[in-house]
């Protein structure tokens, strides 16, 4: 069982916005030597191509959350604690579980198929109580049901669920199970199309998030769901304007700052920090490709406005870097993290802390968790 391809999709306004913008192409970048990289591996992976551990969100606690492929090609989904040890954790019928938000209580978001191949979104409590759920007007065929990606500190999840047209709507779901839905202004209403909400830093404690949507023409527009409810969408500068290009929003940190990338009009990837007035701050890493489906991909950004990510380089390999408040980009590779094409590291998460996890994918193609740490 595969992952929903919307997680990983690299194919993914302020009307007035081009007018406030400040475009600076960031190149201040050093190598990494100074923190400590620790493998994530949980003892029941798989150890095939394809298989292995996958590690997503980190709190404040470093309590890292994830899953992993079993020797089987199922997946199942893991909390490490700070220790090391593991718990793995599926919902009853589960036949492919994925987690990849955590709160700083260590409550888990997450989703499942069951035997029909229909998505259903649980949280698990702390103590760990698995809670089912399914969102008003979900369709109920193979693919269709509820992703839950995120929790706030609060209890809050965000998530999207795609109904029985195989269109996309996001939600929010109360701690009491109450659901608000919402669709992003100009969001589009044929198959594949929709409003999605990011994961595991894409909700504030606040109430805000983050995401993009797909239009009518398959061309991807940011957008900021505010905790007034009301929805800002906008567009990074240079974003191409073909179907699987645009603007991407993939993070939002307590001060309103929203992180993410968008594709150009050649199929290039580049970062982006969209401040809360409106300014947006390109971000390219130094070695970055600039071919199609290469470039520079932001997807987390801490309390703090740290941001971390992914660069593609010209061999088609991922680097991690670490973006700083004042503009310097380190790069960094896990150790054993595979130098070939597909292959490298990707860090997704970072807490307030400098804690950094992420998955690398080794010279056999098998996927490992990692932790940087200060």
């Amino acid at each position: 069982m595969q992952a929903n391809p919307k997680l990983r999709q690299k194919s993914r306004s302020f009307a007035l916005l081009t007018a406030m913008t400040l475009f600076a192409v960031l190149a201040i970048t050093v190598q990494g030597h100074s923190q400590k990289i620790t493998a994530i591996n949980v003892p029941v992976a798989g150890t095939g191509a394809g298989q292995g551990t996958l590690a997503f969100g980190v709190n404040g606690s470093g309590e890292i959350v994830g899953y992993y492929y079993d020797a089987n090609n199922v997946s199942h989904s893991f909390l490490r604690k700070p220790n090391g040890t593991f718990k793995e954790f599926d919902p009853a019928g589960s036949t492919g579980t994925f987690s990849i938000g955590i709160n700083g209580e260590g409550a888990i978001p997450g989703w499942y198929y069951d035997v029909n191949n229909v998505i259903h979104g649980f949280v698990r409590a702390p103590n760990g109580t698995i809670t089912t759920f399914d969102a008003l007007g979900v369709g109920t065929g193979a693919n269709q049901g509820t992703i839950a990606g995120d929790i706030n500190d609060l209890g809050v999840i965000a998530g999207y669920y795609i109904d029985a047209n195989n269109v996309s709507h996001g939600f929010l779901r109360s701690p009491d199970g109450d659901f608000t839905t919402f669709d992003a202004p100009g969001a589009g209403t044929g198959a594949g199309q929709g409003t999605f909400p990011q994961f595991f830093s894409c909700l504030t404690d606040l109430g805000a998030s983050t995401g993009y949507y797909i239009d009518a023409n398959n061309v991807d527009h940011g957008f900021v769901l505010s905790p007034d409810g009301s929805i800002t969408t906008f567009e990074a500068p240079f974003a191409g304007t073909d179907a699987g290009q645009g603007t991407f929003g993939e993070s939002i940190n307590l001060k309103g700052e929203t992180t993410g990338y968008y594709s150009d009009a050649n199929n290039v990837d580049h970062g982006f920090l969209l401040n809360p007035d409106g300014g947006i701050i390109t971000i390219n890493a130094l070695g970055a490709g600039t071919g199609a489906n290469q470039g520079t991909i932001p997807e987390g950004n801490n309390a703090e406005g740290v941001i971390v990510g992914q660069y593609v380089d010209a061999n088609n390999v991922d680097h991690g870097f670490v973006r700083a408040t004042d503009g310097k980009i380190t790069r960094f590779n896990a150790p054993g993290a595979g130098t070939g094409a597909g292959q490298g590291t990707i860090p997704l998460t970072n807490n307030r802390e400098g804690a950094i996890s992420g998955f690398y994918i080794d010279a056999n193609n098998v996927y490992h968790g990692f932790v940087r740490t200060p």
